[in-house]
């Protein structure tokens, strides 16, 4: 990919990323989170609904608002993303960056 990221900013709950083609895009912390590559996420989203009366249970962690405590270059392919609910481990792809989130329109 030879699009890269030339500055990263979080603006009201959301990351703002522009890129080197002149594109801005804009994602939510809470999309990013539900589409973590990493593979206990996948295994997650993969697996059978629970029954409806089971309720999940969740950590004080996960009743707060979601939020991205901090980001990190992985050579020049894509970023680790710190979420505050303690989750760090999917490595988001430039190219998967790229298809996530909105434009912004100027």
């Amino acid at each position: 990919m030879t699009v890269q990221p030339i500055q990263l900013e979080l603006i009201e709950g959301c990351l703002q990323i522009e890129w080197s083609d002149g594109e801005i895009r804009q994602y939510r912390v809470p999309e990013l989170r539900e589409n973590c590559p990493c593979a206990t996420c996948l295994e997650k989203r993969r697996a059978a609904p629970p029954s409806p009366s089971v309720l999940p249970v969740i950590s004080q962690s996960e009743a707060q608002p979601l939020q991205i405590t901090h980001m990190e270059p992985m050579g020049r392919y894509a970023y680790a993303i710190h979420f505050n609910d303690g989750h760090d481990t999917g490595l988001f792809t430039l190219e998967s960056l790229r298809e996530l989130g909105s434009p912004v329109r100027s």
